[in-house]
């Protein structure tokens, strides 16, 4: 990659994480900036949940800030934040991208799950009518739930917080009858999903074991770096199939670049 020019002009995008030593989207998106002819930049901001509705006021008096990309753990919290948002932000409760609006306020929307559903189907795997075993009802998890009861799965999701699973699960079943329950564990499932951060730090525990599920599970990663995370590893060596966390971000490029009206 080529070095990137900083001018006056630059106008400017920032992810906000805690961490952000894992995220990958200045690695896709500044290329694309460059390639557009765009005189932008996106760079990585570490911010710690205390201090986020701080940074995003702070943000929000940047003047050449266009944007904003949220990672772990902020994605519930700046749903909270943004002064409108997306059919499919609202459903979830949580955000992944936050764009100025013309009044500069923030205007959110999540494309976590449909950038998740669009990777399967690339990779040959169709979740139209698979049962699929969701680890995380959190930010990503919740995206990740709406988009697979959108693309016709049957979802069940679990959280070491059951009442944060209960309440998903209460929030979306009415608008998706008979196709989403939450219940501890995983099940029978043509795909079982992690969908929480057990994976992003070593020494993590693993968030539920590749031995306990049956032979043609496909086990599916959200985590990015590392790549072949401990889950996947352990569900190879299950004899199972997987699916890394690469594609969901890299599908989403192109949401982000309608979302933010990049050229």
């Amino acid at each position: 990659m080529d070095a990137v020019t900083i001018k006056g002009t630059t106008r400017l995008y920032a992810v906000l994480g805690d961490p952000v030593s894992q995220v990958r989207a200045p690695a896709l998106l500044n290329p694309l900036f460059a390639g557009i002819g765009l005189d932008a930049v996106l760079v990585p901001v570490e911010v710690s949940p205390a201090g986020l509705a701080d940074a995003v006021r702070g943000l929000t008096a940047v003047r050449n800030l266009d944007g904003l990309l949220v990672t772990v753990p902020h994605k519930t919290a700046c749903r909270e934040l943004a002064d409108r948002v997306t059919e499919a932000a609202a459903l979830s409760g949580s955000v992944n991208a936050l764009r100025r609006l013309p009044d500069g306020g923030w205007e959110g929307a999540n494309f976590d799950g449909e950038g998740f559903v669009r990777g399967l189907r690339t990779a040959g795997h169709e979740p139209r009518g698979a049962t699929v075993c969701l680890a995380g009802a959190g930010g990503a998890g919740s995206a990740m739930t709406v988009a697979l009861l959108r693309a016709g799965a049957h979802v069940t999701v679990w959280d070491a917080d059951a009442d944060r699973a209960a309440a998903l699960a209460a929030r979306l079943a009415p608008h998706f009858p008979g196709r989403l329950v939450a219940a501890p564990g995983h099940v029978d499932a043509d795909l079982a999903v992690n969908a929480t951060p057990a994976g992003l730090r070593p020494g993590d525990p693993l968030p539920f074991s590749p031995a306990a599920l049956r032979p043609g599970t496909l086990v599916a990663d959200i985590i990015m770096s590392p790549r072949r995370t401990a889950l996947l590893r352990a569900a190879e060596e299950s004899g199972l199939a997987v699916h890394h966390g690469e594609p969901m971000l890299a599908e989403q490029i192109t949401l982000y670049r309608d979302f933010f009206r990049l050229g």
